[in-house]
């Protein structure tokens, strides 16, 4: 049993779950009677999951420090990667939805520059080279520099929350998925801080 939840498969089919019903929506083109595009109707579930999985990825680091000899966090930190790459894979789906429901490229550069737009853009184009770098070649080559390239997440999670905002015109739902990741964050600052002093003295 152990064997099969350690493997990559497995995370990766549980991973995928939410994308069946999605595919299959997509598939059926119209989701009720009314008309109603499932192009569309995709775009804010897709966008969704995307977000999930950047912030369950985040939230480990602390989620470390709060609990150090947890066995659940040292598990989910092992796979961490997995879980950014499933954002981005999230996202691209998310992309690809929202290009097709405009239609033309004219369409997409006329509400480009729109706060709730351009942040978007901005998180898809940040998870790209995050993704393409998710694996042991590129952080044994890259070395430090991996690490700082990965750093940019943060950018990508602020953006993302700012597009979920303006897009959505939503800011309880997501308040409700940032708040926890902006205090687990504040505490790791907080204790980076803190060890720093205790180093410097």
């Amino acid at each position: 049993m152990l064997q099969i939840l350690n493997s990559r498969i497995t995370l990766w089919l549980l991973m995928m779950l939410p994308a069946v019903p999605m595919v299959a929506t997509l598939a059926l083109g119209r989701i009720d009677d009314g008309g109603r595009d499932a192009t569309e109707f995709l775009l804010h579930p897709t966008g969704e999951f995307s977000a999930r999985f950047m912030l369950l990825a985040l939230a480990l680091t602390p989620l470390r420090m709060i609990f150090p000899t947890s066995k659940i966090v040292r598990w989910l930190m092992a796979r961490r990667r997995y879980f950014g790459l499933a954002a981005f894979a999230y996202a691209a789906f998310h992309t690809t939805l929202y290009v097709i429901e405009m239609g033309e490229v004219q369409a997409i550069l006329g509400e480009f520059w729109s706060l709730g737009i351009w942040t978007g853009w901005l998180a898809m184009f940040i998870f790209v080279p995050l993704a393409m770098t998710s694996n042991d070649w590129s952080v044994r080559e890259m070395g430090q520099n991996w690490k700082q390239l990965q750093r940019f997440v943060y950018v990508a999670a602020v953006a993302t929350l700012v597009h979920w905002m303006f897009v959505h015109n939503n800011l309880g739902a997501a308040l409700v998925h940032f708040l926890p990741i902006a205090a687990l964050e504040t505490y790791r600052l907080w204790r980076s801080f803190r060890k720093m002093r205790v180093q410097t003295f």
